[in-house]
């Protein structure tokens, strides 16, 4: 069966995707672009993890014109692992589509079903709940099931560290509230403390520091903060005040380089204060 025959069910797909289907298809076919042609499934990894970067700092940016764009070469990288995947017999986009379709509907019983569930907090245990109770109905592929088998390891580690404590409080997993574990982000604060002013080895400094970064991240879940937008906007927030300190310097005609530690300071603190009077909230 050809690729044009597996990707039939595509057809009756709305014409703004069939549209992208189409060009795909055009830059796979024998006459089309020797570069596409040359792409498999793993030459894809790279591009799809770069471009949901990308979506991920557009939507920190605000900049919803940025988003429509970066959301759009994401959903290219898509299309066209869909159709590497038909070329192979071994999926198409209708088969992607059919499957995350049944999982969402499985996944929101509250909506398509009998169960009611309060609120998010109650979803998302309910969700957890059933993710492994279908894990252990499934025939054993050796290693028992795990509630964290759904956090790939290739994740930041600062989302990774969110999304496992988020499956943890799934199950009742967690701490009672976001006091206690302020508590604790103290408590790991004070052993990196000690480790850096006794004889803490690089490896035991190393270990305390992420204790402490694992502790923060569990804060910023139970302060219902995503703890990698909270950094990101941080580092806007440096990128753009440094940007100014160097314009300061640079209209003296002067760089980083040349100015001193009080200088910069200076520059860095006048920096916060042209933020604050343009935005005072």
């Amino acid at each position: 069966m050809s690729a044009e025959d597996r990707s039939s069910s595509q057809d009756a797909s709305p014409p703004e995707i069939r549209k992208l289907v189409d060009l795909v298809a055009r830059l796979r076919a024998p006459d089309g672009c020797p570069w596409d042609r040359e792409q498999t499934i793993d030459d894809l990894r790279a591009y799809v993890v770069e471009e949901a970067h990308e979506v991920a700092a557009a939507i920190s940016s605000g900049d919803r014109g940025e988003l429509a764009g970066e959301l759009g070469d994401l959903l290219f990288q898509i299309v066209f692992a869909c159709r590497l995947g038909a070329e192979e017999g071994a999926f198409d986009l209708g088969a992607v589509i059919d499957r995350v379709h049944a999982k969402m509907v499985e996944r929101h019983p509250h909506v398509f079903g009998a169960e009611r569930l309060a609120d998010a907090d109650a979803v998302r245990r309910s969700w957890e709940r059933a993710k492994l109770a279908r894990k252990a109905a499934a025939p054993s592929s050796g290693a028992a099931p795990s509630l964290l088998d759904g956090v790939p390891a290739s994740l930041p580690a600062l989302v990774a560290a969110y999304r496992m404590t988020q499956k943890a409080a799934g199950v009742g997993f967690d701490w009672p509230d976001a006091a206690s574990v302020a508590a604790k982000v103290r408590e790991e604060l004070g052993e990196l403390e000690g480790a850096l002013a006794g004889d803490g080895s690089p490896e035991s400094v190393r270990e305390e520091l992420g204790d402490l970064l694992f502790a923060v991240a569990n804060l910023a879940r139970h302060l219902g903060a995503d703890p990698e937008a909270a950094l990101a906007a941080c580092n806007q927030k440096f990128r753009r005040r440094l940007a100014a300190v160097e314009a300061d310097l640079d209209r003296e005609g002067r760089t980083l380089a040349d100015a001193t530690l009080a200088e910069m300071d200076a520059l860095w603190d006048e920096a916060k204060r042209r933020e604050r009077r343009r935005d005072p909230a």
